[in-house]
């Protein structure tokens, strides 16, 4: 069989995408040339709405290799989402919808941020769990709303990456069906042939986790059809190994790792043109080419109105019920525990309580835990396991929990949540930064928040890491002081649909406060849980230090020393207040110091001092620690006097 209205299809896309890179004179040529020949035969079996980029029951296309941006862009104005044939011009260009790597939310079709590799390859099992999970949900027999197919490109380096090992054990384990993996096997990295640091038989790998294997030539459009086909019927996730030539079609450069992140020039562009017999053209898109791909406008419409059809005739009336409470989240439904001032509860069991209830409540609620939930807190009770139900168990795999959880948020009708312990934060930081880029709506929940940890010791004490979250932009960090401040900060990170939180919870029990009436301010921030008319010093604190900060306080109060205690639930909160309110929650003459369990560097934007941590902590008994670094009211007094 031939396939000549296809090879046209694939030229296109090529020189496109060769074009687009020698226009900005920056990029990544090589692996969009090397794909395009699967590009133009995927487009085929998608089944997907140019016209709706969001519909629901849509095949998801991730590119894991962000790099290979110009691809991405190219298809999608080849297929007829909102992206022109200018913005093809603009490619890299500032303020443009074509930038360096995929950003979701910024270009339409573009189903999730990519650009450190091997987070997309995790950000696809997160979308076929999604559909899993909501598959076992919404599904019933003969009236399926969710039946579609999750494709992901990658490459050597998103292979080479840890997170994809873990992300793809996780999904040979759950024998996610409808993922498919599209392995660019071209043998070179940017320092050459990846034989230098690499030779790992990925065939072996795959089935070892469970996955069907198919090994392909990735310019073969019949085994490349052939792959496809099986891959959508497979009983198993299913690895595509197709080998390529990166940079295929270019005269000089095909084969070489220079064709990876470098302009081809437009003497080998023309060369390589004339071979294929392609008009010199830039930007050249033939109309018959242009039609063959166009009709994804045309077939996506009337896929998505026979599921309208579907799930107007649902014979099962609970389904439209489920799916619009899933789509419509109603967070007032949620009844929140309640805590009384006096006793005592450690915050991460007040946030066990309080994710309970949500979960409860919402349908949408689903997450789970690194293999910690008995001392997270954070089992969802009575509510089943993956895939039939809301617990999802993610093993010893932060990272790539961290990017499933991003997949899971921007699949379109879960809120995840996601929990480990404080320190090992490290390990996620990564898939946090990139739902903070991407808006996306996780919540990170960690425990074991300071030197509270106690006999674990500075390995799994953090210090550095609060101030690391809040530098990051667009995500929200709560470190609660008690119980119903936990309960606070769940109900305004609930609201922030735009952006990730993270709740820092922690190990030892804490006193449930009186939290005062300034608490109608905890959604801007800080407010002032103690006051004092004209005080001379402003104490500032979160978490387990609020409750230290108060007993220091009535003690300074004692010895004639006016104090005000600010608890800070959310620094990130506070720092967006306007200069008026900053002031009058923190004097101009007031001697301000700030109390917190971490490094602390921050906090100089408000305080003159900072009672923090120098060192990495130590092993022994919390209140040994808390004595041995200062963290006590008669350390907390002795420096303040010292400051007056």
């Amino acid at each position: 069989m031939e396939y000549r209205d296809e090879q046209r299809m694939a030229d296109t896309i090529r020189f496109l995408a060769a074009d687009m890179v020698q226009e900005a004179n920056s990029g990544h040529p090589g692996a969009p040339m090397g794909l395009a020949e699967i590009a133009t035969i995927l487009s085929k079996h998608l089944k997907h709405n140019p016209k709706n980029p969001k519909w629901l029951n849509r095949d998801r296309v991730v590119f894991s290799g962000g790099h290979a941006s110009s691809l991405v862009y190219s298809l999608l104005h080849l297929w007829g989402y909102d992206v022109s044939l200018d913005d093809l011009k603009n490619f890299r260009q500032l303020d443009s919808k074509t930038p360096g790597h995929p950003e979701y939310g910024h270009t339409s079709g573009v189903e999730i941020t990519t650009g450190p590799l091997g987070q997309g390859v995790a950000n696809a099992v997160g979308f076929a769990m999604a559909s899993s999970y909501l598959g076992n949900q919404l599904n019933r027999e003969n009236a399926n709303l969710i039946d579609h197919q999750i494709y992901c490109f990658c490459g050597d380096g998103d292979l080479q990456e840890g997170i994809s090992y873990e992300a793809c054990a996780l999904a040979g384990h759950h024998q996610l069906n409808n993922l498919t993996l599209i392995y660019d096997s071209n043998s070179i990295t940017i320092e050459g042939d990846t034989s230098i640091a690499w030779s790992e038989n990925v065939r072996d790998r795959f089935q070892a986790q469970g996955w069907a294997v198919l090994e392909i030539d990735g310019h073969n459009f019949k085994e490349i059809d052939s792959a496809l086909e099986f891959s959508k019927n497979s009983s198993k996730p299913t690895i595509i190994i197709a080998t390529t030539t990166i940079g295929k079609g270019s005269v000089n450069f095909a084969g070489s790792h220079e064709s990876h992140g470098s302009p081809l020039g437009s003497d080998d562009i023309s060369l390589s043109k004339e071979r294929a017999n392609f008009p010199q053209e830039k930007f050249y898109i033939p109309e018959d080419v242009l039609v063959r791909f166009r009709s994804a406008v045309e077939m996506g419409e009337l896929y998505e109105k026979q599921w309208i059809h579907l799930q107007k005739e649902l014979p099962y009336p609970e389904q439209n019920t489920l799916l619009e409470r899933m789509e419509n989240i109603d967070w007032s439904e949620v009844s929140y525990p309640k805590f009384e001032a006096g006793s005592k509860s450690a915050t991460r069991d007040s946030n066990g309580k309080i994710i309970n209830a949500i979960a409860k409540a919402v349908p949408s609620f689903v997450g789970g835990s690194a293999d910690l939930a008995p001392s997270n807190k954070t089992e969802l009770k009575d509510m089943e396991d993956f895939p039939k139900g809301k617990n999802f168990h993610f093993g010893i795999r932060e990272l790539s929990m961290g990017a499933i959880g991003n997949g899971l948020s921007a699949y379109g009708l879960l809120k995840p949540f996601t929990a480990t312990f404080f320190v090992f934060s490290d390990y996620v930081k990564p898939a946090v930064r990139v739902a903070s880029l991407s808006k996306l709506q996780h919540f990170f929940i960690w425990t074991h928040d300071s030197i509270g940890v106690g006999e674990d010791g500075p390995t799994h004490q953090p210090i550095e890491h609060l101030t690391q979250f809040r530098a990051l932009p667009n995500f929200y960090l709560f470190r609660p002081a008690d119980a119903n401040e936990n309960v606070l900060a769940w109900k305004k990170a609930l609201t922030l649909s735009d952006a990730p939180s993270g709740f820092v919870l922690s190990r030892q029990k804490l006193p449930v406060l009186d939290l005062g009436s300034d608490v109608a301010n905890f959604d801007r921030g800080g407010y002032k849980i103690v006051d004092s008319a004209n005080p001379k010093v402003t104490l500032l604190a979160t978490g387990s230090e609020v409750s230290l900060a108060i007993d220091s306080a009535k003690e300074l109060e004692e010895k004639g020393i006016t104090t005000r205690v600010v608890s800070v639930p959310s620094y990130d909160l506070l720092i967006e207040q306007d200069r008026e309110y900053i002031d009058s929650l923190l004097p101009k003459d007031s001697l301000k110091v700030a109390i917190e369990m971490g490094r602390g560097l921050e906090w100089y934007k408000f305080a003159d001092e900072v009672i923090g941590m120098d060192s990495f902590g130590a092993s022994g008994p919390a209140e040994k620690l808390f004595e041995k670094f200062g963290f006590t009211v008669e350390s907390v007094v002795s420096r303040v006097e010292e400051l007056l």
